[in-house]
């Protein structure tokens, strides 16, 4: 499987979403196996299909694994609005580990 993009579905104003951002991006996602891109989805955005919007409206933020050549996404539990750093890093390897069922 190469490359996941992990998708963060967010809103602008809300500050767990905001916070997760920020400490994913300070987050070396290339050095996850596999390797992780971020893709931020603002749900509030007129581009963003109303289903989307509807289906996580009450839950940002939300990070969602996807991988397009095989139509694979999966939605990843809730991450501790605490967890940063090496920890954010750990949590995010053993969850993709558990969700690509490789553990």
């Amino acid at each position: 499987m190469q490359a996941l993009k992990l998708l963060l579905y967010s809103r602008n104003g809300c500050c767990l979403c905001e916070g997760l951002e920020q400490r994913l991006r300070e987050l070396a996602l290339d050095q996850l196996q596999p390797p992780l891109t971020l893709r931020v989805i603002d749900i509030d955005d007129g581009a963003t299909p109303a289903t989307i919007r509807d289906h996580y409206d009450l839950q940002v933020p939300v990070l969602v694994l996807v991988e397009l050549e095989q139509q694979f996404s999966l939605e990843l539990p809730r991450v501790s609005p605490r967890l940063g750093g090496e920890g954010l890093f750990r949590w995010l390897q053993q969850a993709c580990t558990k969700a690509l069922g490789s553990d």
